[in-house]
């Protein structure tokens, strides 16, 4: 297995675009620069140099799931009888593939897996557990939990808040 590397090291310019991006990944490179006073080869140069070491992994789109559809949203809890490497590895790839799946957080503690998940309704919930993930042969158990609201956080700090100092 290979060695982490470390992160490269952040300036305060790179944390003030990553900021503005955060708030608006749309921004043209022309925006950018005006929004944080620097020329725009600068920010092109350095979102590259943000994309090129892993920073920035990409963007994703916010989607009305309901206006999609798929208006009920669900945490799947899944625990594993057996935990080998490959197993445990073998299985995560195969619930990132599922139907209805937007996100698979693999966890320490009771749990090994939480699924997030968006269906259409209660009965394409149980369908898409009973058939993707309750097959598996290291599935112990499931247990899901309806979610009412979500909302996105505020994020990491990525540059020193004014008020906190």
């Amino acid at each position: 297995m290979a060695k982490p590397q470390p992160p490269p090291a952040l300036d305060d310019i790179d944390r003030r675009i990553l900021a503005a991006l955060v708030e608006n990944a749309e921004l043209t490179n022309k925006a950018l620069a005006v929004r944080l006073g620097l020329a725009e080869s600068t920010c092109a140069y350095r979102v590259r140099a943000l994309r090129a070491s892993g920073i920035i992994r990409g963007v994703h789109l916010d989607l009305d799931l309901a206006a999609l559809g798929c208006p009920l949203l669900a945490v799947v809890k899944v625990r594993l009888g057996s935990h080998d490497e490959v197993g445990v590895s073998t299985l995560f790839d195969q619930l990132v593939a599922v139907p209805g799946v937007l996100r698979v957080l693999h966890v320490a503690g009771a749990d090994d897996f939480h699924l997030l998940m968006a269906v259409q309704d209660a009965q394409a919930l149980r369908d898409i557990v009973l058939r993707h993930v309750t097959v598996h042969r290291t599935v112990r158990s499931t247990e899901t939990q309806l979610v009412f609201e979500a909302r996105y956080g505020v994020g990491i700090p990525l540059v020193p808040d004014a008020r906190s100092t």
